[in-house]
């Protein structure tokens, strides 16, 4: 892999923002990653960074991030990992353009590789059964069952559109080598369905609660499992966010700022 220059195989922009114009650049992992972002509309939060702690590397590891938005998992990952070679999909040009953006502005070249493509018409490029692992946080909101946020960004980034979870999940079974794995961030009332369908694809499935404060319902989950093995489903202890003053615990300053792994 070379080069962190966006591979464009559609041109056509939907959406009219241009990286770095009326943009905020944020930080993450307690200022290693710096990721521009655009002022209005949707910006990536805590998701995508406990996404890349949950995903493991090493060296020579191949990652593929499905749906990067600006890019903030994947560099997460490669600042956290300095192992590992990660391949950035964006459906949206204009949304990928910002995660180019970030790899440049990060000195991530060669190591992160932003690629405009729709999972549901990959881009030749993307062989199938040649990643070690694939992450990714898709829209959390079904497409038939709830109202687009206005903006096209914000609606794209939280609702589904034409590829829905089960081509999500599809789409990562014929990515990833055999015995490769799969994390992904997502609601915790679609569980049943997300078992579902890594049914028959996936097994040795971890979920990973994220509890909001102790003692309340976890709101989000992080989930792994593995292409085309076998083995029972675990329950890990989770992640408790924050304290019950509101700050984050301990346990999630480690993640979020130092850039400690979680264990899934």
């Amino acid at each position: 892999m070379s080069g962190g220059q966006a591979v464009y195989s559609d041109p056509g922009a939907e959406f009219g923002a241009e990286p770095a114009a009326m943009a905020v650049e944020d930080a993450l992992l307690g200022g290693r990653v710096r990721l521009v972002q655009p002022a209005q509309g949707y910006r990536a939060a805590i998701d995508p960074v406990l996404l890349a702690a949950a995903t493991h590397g090493g060296h020579g590891v191949r990652v593929l991030d499905v749906g990067t938005g600006t890019g903030a998992a994947a560099l997460c990952l490669a600042a956290r990992d300095p192992g590992v070679r990660v391949v950035a999909l964006e459906k949206h040009r204009e949304i990928g353009a910002y995660a180019s953006h970030n790899v440049e502005l990060n000195g991530l070249q060669g190591r992160v590789l932003p690629v405009i493509g729709d999972l549901l018409r990959p881009p030749p490029m993307l062989a199938p059964g040649s990643f070690d692992r694939v992450m990714m946080n898709p829209p959390y909101l079904k497409a038939d069952a709830a109202t687009a946020p206005p903006g096209a960004w914000k609606a794209a980034a939280n609702v589904e559109g034409e590829a829905r979870l089960a081509e999500w999940i599809a789409f990562a079974a014929a990515m990833l080598k055999t015995r490769g794995i799969l994390t992904l961030v997502h609601r915790a009332d679609r569980i049943d369905e997300i078992l579902a369908l890594l049914h028959g694809r996936f097994g040795g499935v971890t979920l990973f609660p994220l509890w909001p404060k102790a003692g309340e319902a976890a709101k989000r989950v992080l989930l792994s499992a593995h292409r085309n093995a076998k083995g029972p489903a675990k329950l890990a202890a989770g992640l408790t966010l924050h304290a019950p003053d509101g700050r984050y615990t301990q346990e999630a300053e480690a993640v979020l700022r130092d850039g400690a792994a979680l264990v899934l």
